[in-house]
């Protein structure tokens, strides 16, 4: 039992030292870059009432919860996602404001799914809603938003796909399936299993038009020009609109500068039963799995007392953290300076510590231990991450050394100590 104790439950895991200084940074990163946008920051419990995210608000299964009671028997869950629990607060907090709110958090989720390929049940999510607006100026800001804010952390390979729940949705309602057929359809869709609608679609006799249409479905992923192609085959005026949208979406964004980054996918459609509108997801390699998650979900906020229009998006950080590392892109944490004292060097370690300090430096001191060597304090500033290593000598001298060139002079300090 207590062998076990060592160790951490299937699907989470212990970030420390580098590896939690470079998740810090990037996250300050992208929080600044919302900062940039106007979106202030909003704080929400990590546990809530079990409704919050009960099957009628669309989020996931109650399976995949992790649902525990409280002393007085009310049933409570982890959030598996943040946007329930800022439509929920919001709605009370905004009640009367009639004006849009931009909020921004960060936080860890927590899903019970099954564990594959190291994949995790605790996230790190960082996002942003924007709460009373329904024009498309805010669906544009939503996705420059999330191709500004992943830019700043070194990103440059990476593409956002965008869809529109009515499209696929008119498809889905001109097949004449009930809803378990539908929903079957819309998983082998998500895994791109086009042979299986393929035949769902023949052993119901879907008529040829429909047929054809989904047919054409896989072919519908690209830049603008596959617009054309979905404005083809759109079944009823709602899917119209919904093309018709797209295109105003990306006009504005050649005004961002981020059309670059753009794609459109017209097959996709929400993980989540609360999306409606637009939804879109970024993907780059090094990772199994998108990035960026988000889309509108206009009637959200009604299961909550309030009816609001809003728009967000969530980063999943530990993705992104396994995206850069993977394409080696270089994330610069806090210079910091180890300062290591003798005995006789302890009021001037800590005079020039203090000193450091007092210019938002970061120093580490560290008291000489007999039968370290310099070699010894070398490696360890580097595992400390630790740019320059100072060894304050019994002399009055300095020993300095830049870590990243082992870079190595003495210096005269007499009279300082």
């Amino acid at each position: 039992m207590e062998q076990q104790l060592l160790h951490t439950p299937e699907g989470v895991r212990d970030i420390y030292n580098k590896e939690c200084a470079k998740k810090q940074v990037v996250q300050d990163r992208l929080h600044h870059m919302l900062h940039l946008y106007g979106y202030q920051d909003i704080q929400t419990p990590t546990f809530e009432f079990f409704d919050v995210f009960r099957k009628e608000v669309g989020t996931i299964s109650s399976r995949e919860l992790y649902k525990f009671f409280d002393r007085e028997g009310n049933t409570l869950a982890l959030r598996p996602d943040i946007t329930p629990s800022i439509a929920r607060a919001a709605a009370t907090l905004l009640e009367s404001e009639d004006l849009p709110a931009r909020l921004c958090y960060v936080g860890n989720t927590f899903i019970n799914h099954s564990s594959y390929q190291g994949r995790l049940k605790e996230n790190t999510q960082l996002g942003a809603e924007l709460i009373g607006s329904d024009d498309i100026e805010s669906d544009v800001e939503m996705l420059a938003m999330v191709v500004d804010g992943l830019k700043s952390v070194g990103l440059e390979e990476f593409q956002v796909n965008i869809g529109h729940v009515d499209f696929i949705e008119s498809l889905m309602e001109e097949t004449g399936l009930d809803a378990e057929k539908q929903s079957e359809i819309r998983t082998l869709i998500n895994n791109r299993n086009h042979f299986g609608v393929d035949e769902i679609l023949d052993e119901s006799h879907v008529k040829d038009s429909v047929k054809d249409a989904f047919h054409i479905l896989p072919e519908l992923i690209g830049s603008v020009e596959v617009l054309d192609q979905a404005d083809e085959i759109a079944p009823n005026i709602s899917a119209k609109l919904a093309i018709s949208h797209l295109r105003q979406m990306y006009e504005l964004f050649t005004l961002y500068g981020v059309e670059d980054h753009v794609s459109f996918d017209l097959s996709m459609s929400g993980n989540y039963g609360y999306y409606m509108g637009i939804i879109f997801r970024a993907y780059t390699y090094g990772t199994g799995d998108a990035i960026v998650r988000g889309g509108r979900y206009d009637h959200l906020m009604e299961k909550f007392g309030k009816e609001t229009p809003s728009i967000g998006f969530a980063i999943i950080i530990d993705e992104l953290m396994s995206a850069l590392s993977r394409q080696k892109i270089r994330v610069d944490c806090a210079a910091s300076t180890m300062v290591v004292f003798t005995e006789a060097t302890t009021k001037w370690g800590i005079r020039l510590a203090r000193e450091f300090r007092s210019k938002n430096k970061n120093v580490e001191l560290v008291k000489y231990t007999p039968g370290k060597d310099l070699e010894d304090y070398k490696a360890y500033a580097k595992k400390n991450q630790a740019l320059s290593l100072l060894i304050l000598n019994d002399d009055l001298t300095i020993t300095m050394i830049n870590i990243l060139t082992n870079e190595e002079k003495n210096v005269d300090c007499k009279g300082t100590k």
